[in-house]
């Protein structure tokens, strides 16, 4: 049986993967113009979204847990109003999290208590995991939200529900 720290790491790599992958499935719906759309200066592209998620991760994990020098210009992320293309903004998120992973993979139960600073905020290594695996998972929400409205697709991440069963005997989403 798993130890509670291994179902913890494991459950936060599963909805890291999970919602890189839904992120892809978004952009592969899309033109590199529509990744950068803004309905208004106050709102942020899709570009921006994977811009600020990579930066994010990077920071919090590969950095703030993990040792990497942190580098971050995070207000570079919301200024952004192209200049990447989707393929480049895809590859990037997917690294970053890939790196992430790694750092995750190999923590320990001791580990995870151990207080960190990242950003100005004095937390533990276990905050920092759950802070980034919701924080993309809000992102790749709005990701998701944008993408219907661009697109007036359903993506069919929930297709499996439709009729009967409904998800019986399926993992967690």
């Amino acid at each position: 049986m798993d130890t509670l720290d291994r179902l913890f790491l494991a459950c936060s790599v599963s909805q890291m993967r999970q919602k890189m992958d839904r992120i892809g499935t978004c952009v592969s719906q899309l033109g590199d113009e529509q990744i950068w759309a803004r309905g208004s200066e106050n709102e942020n592209a899709i570009g921006n979204l994977m811009l600020h998620l990579a930066g994010n991760v990077r920071q919090w994990i590969v950095s703030g847990v993990g040792g990497a020098p942190d580098a971050r210009d995070r207000d570079s992320e919301f200024a952004a109003q192209g200049g990447m293309s989707k393929v480049a903004l895809e590859s990037r998120l997917r690294q970053t999290v890939a790196d992430a992973v790694e750092v995750i993979e190999q923590l320990t139960p001791e580990r995870l208590a151990t207080p960190v600073t990242i950003q100005g905020y004095q937390v533990s290594v276990l905050e920092a995991v759950y802070h980034v695996v919701e924080h993309f998972s809000m992102h790749t929400g709005q990701i998701i939200f944008a993408t219907k409205m661009l697109t007036g697709s359903d993506l069919g991440f929930y297709r499996h529900l439709s009729g009967r069963g409904h998800g019986q005997g399926q993992r967690t989403p």
